[in-house]
């Protein structure tokens, strides 16, 4: 067996796995983001842990076979300083009573993702405790529903934003830490700026106002640095916490002895030093740093809340003939719907009745309405900008389109590019070396002679000035503002690594067959041999061929119409499969079809051959009409390129990449469409089993290849490329197999997917090049490396400044991506 197919049985195996996301709370820095991991990794059943710091999320993938209990999770999490976001809601239920309430509780408890629930029989409620990215308040309110309570109608608007809710109450409590420590902060500087206290003689009486009004600042509003920084003690483990909490700790301690213990250091009478203006500076400083990330970060995620909000709350259901107004979530599959000018559709159905002017720009980023009418499909959250309609319910809660590409968007940002791997491995041992080196700096300063608080500020700084906060936001908040941005032009991204190595792609294979071109034969030429009209001609070919199935008889047919001619009824019809048809019309004999055909009925083509090479050499396929025995015209036929195709070719050639069509055609017709576009290599005449062979042979000639396609028989080729594309038109087959999914039926989005990798990778680098520049740069500086040449230290308020502002940094130029013009 070989590595790689040792490999895709791994694969396979691991595809089973479950997969469950679990909101986590107070992570800051990429070494919170190991913590979280390596605690979850300990638990039994969790295979795999991905922890994102920008989505505040942990996505774990658990073996089938060993169940975790949940409360583990959130034991665990907690344990090392962090929280889970837990939903907590109180359900009034109609007929509890004493006897079946422990059974209740019980039934809940097994729900997926139910951590508490707890009846309160004089109340009459429940209050359950969950995590809403595992179940939803619907399928807790059914599974009460199903042993014979009734439950009231429940406002879901807690459920449907908790990511928003959890993030705006950790906001807003950032926010009072802040402002909380800010005024006594200013109260503290006042005192060292202007000597506002120095009308008291005792500088001791100064020092005690000091430690009253700093030590709410410390145990407060660095409360939760502290907190971190003990639980990571329990674990053996760091984080930015840890530096922000020795660093701020040590000068307050100080600061305190120095206060309560005043002789322990007096030196020549004189009262000993205190640098409470350094913790109280530093920990309001780190806390607008953290403010103002955090509204940055907001904005990272705008893609998903624009989607999200976009999805209609009520529908208008047509029973009985009776309009009545219904929540979303109460559809069924199978009501029928009405859709008035001006909404959104609620979900995704087929029109029965009516028609509309649909703007579908939400999911495949089309700016042009399209026009919809009984038999079409509409999707969910769509904008019906003028007619009216009814369409039945196919599709409900996740299993709508919008749902799915929001899950896809999300699953997209939860998951690591290999980047992420050195930023990673750096902040695991980051935080144990700045320590090391602080500590080295009090050391050397204190051993050569300077004094113990000089040697104990630039430990400060040290410890303070190292941001592996950076490090943590510089990969997942550009991916973030990728998928969200590609997201709204109609591509989706299922996981990083592919955004990633999009931009490394340096050969693009096509299939050519509804991907190039669209997949349906069209009329291209009517060349009439003889006196009858050109309209006559296409007029008795139609109507001969109005009786046929086959795709080239059905563009003769849809042409004639297109020229709103009335066909004739054909008499004596037969047909002779490959070759053509035959039938009389108002007494005339008229056969439509190849040479052979023609032949098999005596009639002469020998003068035509020229004509039809030139045509086939063009891609086309040409077919004799005979009229009474002689060759009356010849109309060709040929599966049309899609609008854009040439320019997008020729775009991506301009970027060095090499492109090749992959067909299973006949090479003449590839050939002559591949010279249209501007192709040089062409794969033809190959079988649905051998394109996959054919994307192996070009990975083995060092080639990083994409495939683009979309029918079934692409989808082996799909998932043997680097990176599989799917035209979202294409199969279901073809999308589930793909990397990438493009929603619009249009190449050219290749090429948008190529320039949003190239910028995404370009900011991904420049932030991880700015995070261990400045770490390389300022830790130094902050030890004191200049002051014996230049006389520059670092001060620790200033040390704080600039790591807050490389944190804002990071963020700020990720979110240049949204600025990019696809």
């Amino acid at each position: 067996m070989t590595r790689e197919e040792s490999r895709d049985i791994e694969k396979l195996k691991e595809s089973n796995l479950i997969k469950i996301d679990i909101p986590i709370v107070g992570m800051s820095c990429a070494s919170c983001v190991l913590k979280v991991q390596n605690s979850l990794l300990k638990l039994p059943g969790v295979k795999n842990a991905i922890v994102n710091l920008v989505t505040e999320k942990a996505t774990l993938e658990i073996d089938p076979n060993k169940p975790i209990n949940l409360k583990e999770v959130v034991q665990s999490v907690k344990s090392i300083g962090y929280d889970v976001a837990i939903q907590k809601i109180t359900i009034p239920v109609e007929g509890l009573s004493s006897a079946s309430s422990t059974y209740l509780e019980g039934e809940i408890l097994k729900l997926d993702g139910v951590i508490n629930a707890s009846v309160n029989i004089a109340t009459g409620n429940i209050t359950i405790e969950f995590l809403p990215t595992i179940v939803s308040l619907e399928q807790i309110k059914e599974e009460i529903e199903k042993f014979g309570y009734k439950v009231p109608p429940i406002a879901e608007e807690d459920v449907e934003l908790y990511e928003e809710i959890i993030r705006k109450r950790e906001y807003e409590d950032l926010k009072r830490r802040f402002v909380i420590s800010a005024i006594l902060t200013a109260l503290i500087l006042i005192d060292m700026i202007s000597h506002f206290f120095y009308h008291i003689e005792n500088r001791t009486i100064v020092n005690y106002i000091l430690f009253i009004l700093t030590t709410p600042v410390v145990i407060y509003g660095g409360g939760k640095f502290f907190k971190s920084f003990f639980a990571g003690i329990r674990h053996l483990s760091m984080d930015m916490n840890t530096l922000i909490a020795i660093g701020t700790g040590s000068a307050y301690i100080y600061s305190v002895v120095a206060t309560l213990y005043p002789k322990l250091f007096t030196y020549a009478g004189k009262t000993p030093d205190v640098y409470y203006e350094t913790s109280a500076v530093i920990i309001t400083l780190i806390l607008l740093g953290r403010l103002l990330e955090a509204r940055a970060k907001s904005q990272t995620t705008e893609a998903i809340k624009k989607l999200s909000s976009l999805q209609p709350k009520t529908a208008t259901v047509i029973k009985d003939g009776e309009e009545t107004v219904v929540s979303v979530k109460d559809l069924k599959v199978g009501d029928i719907v009405l859709v008035k000018p001006g909404e959104r559709v609620p979900v995704d159905g087929v029109i029965v009745d009516g028609y509309g002017s649909i703007d579908e720009s939400i999911i495949t980023g089309e700016s042009m309405p399209v026009e919809k009418k009984p038999g079409d499909s509409v999707i969910g959250s769509t904008l019906n900008k003028a007619g009216a309609f009814k369409f039945k319910v196919t599709n409900v809660g996740k299993d709508t389109v919008l749902s799915k590409i929001i899950q896809l968007v999300k699953d997209a940002q939860a998951t690591k590019p290999p980047v992420q791997k050195l930023a990673d491995k750096v902040a695991s041992i980051f935080v144990p070396i700045v320590i090391g080196i602080a500590t080295l700096t009090f050391l050397i300063w204190y051993l050569l002679g300077y004094s113990f608080t000089f040697a104990l500020m630039n430990f400060v700084s040290v410890l303070i000035v190292a941001c592996p906060c950076a490090l943590g936001l510089a990969t997942p908040t550009a991916i973030i503002v990728a998928t969200g941005k590609s997201a709204e032009h109609g591509i989706l991204i299922k996981n990083a690594q592919a955004l990633e190595l999009a931009n490394k792609v340096n050969t693009i294979v096509f299939d050519k067959t509804g991907t190039i071109t669209y997949g349906r034969p069209e009329v291209t030429d009517i060349l009439k041999i003889g006196d009858i009209p050109e309209n006559e001609l296409l007029k008795l070919a139609a109507s001969v061929e109005r009786n046929s199935e086959h795709p080239l008889a059905e563009a003769i047919v849809r042409y004639a119409k297109l020229r709103n001619l009335k066909l004739y009824e054909p008499k004596d019809f037969f047909s002779i499969p490959g070759q053509g048809v035959f039938a009389k019309i108002n007494s005339k004999e008229v056969a439509v079809g190849n040479a052979t055909f023609m032949k098999n009925l005596n009639i002469e083509t020998k003068t035509y051959e020229k004509l039809l090479d030139v045509l086939t050499n063009e891609g086309k396929t040409p077919m004799f009409i005979a009229v009474d025995g002689k060759i009356a015209g010849v109309i060709a036929v040929a599966d049309t390129i899609k609008h854009d195709v040439k320019q997008t070719i020729y775009e991506l050639k301009n970027l060095g990449i090499n492109v090749i069509i992959l067909t299973g055609d006949n090479y003449k017709t590839a050939k002559a469409i591949a010279n249209k576009i501007g192709v040089e290599k062409v794969f033809a005449e190959v079988l649905p089993e051998q394109k996959s062979e054919k994307i192996e042979e070009l990975k083995n000639s060092g080639f990083i290849v994409a495939m683009v396609g979309d029918g079934v028989n692409d989808a082996p080729a799909l998932a043997k490329a680097d990176i599989g594309i799917a035209i979202g038109s294409g199969t279901n087959v073809a999308t589930a197999t793909a990397d990438i999914i493009l929603l619009k039926d249009d190449v050219k989005a290749v090429l948008h997917l190529i320039k949003l990798s190239s910028k995404t990778y370009k900011i991904i680098k420049q932030n991880l090049f700015w995070a261990f520049f400045y770490n390389i740069i300022l830790i130094p500086v902050a030890a004191g490396v200049l002051y014996p040449i230049l006389g520059i230290l670092l001060k620790p308020v200033f040390a704080s400044i600039s790591m807050s502002l490389s944190s804002i940094f990071v963020v700020s130029n990720s979110l240049r991506i949204k600025k990019l013009k696809l």
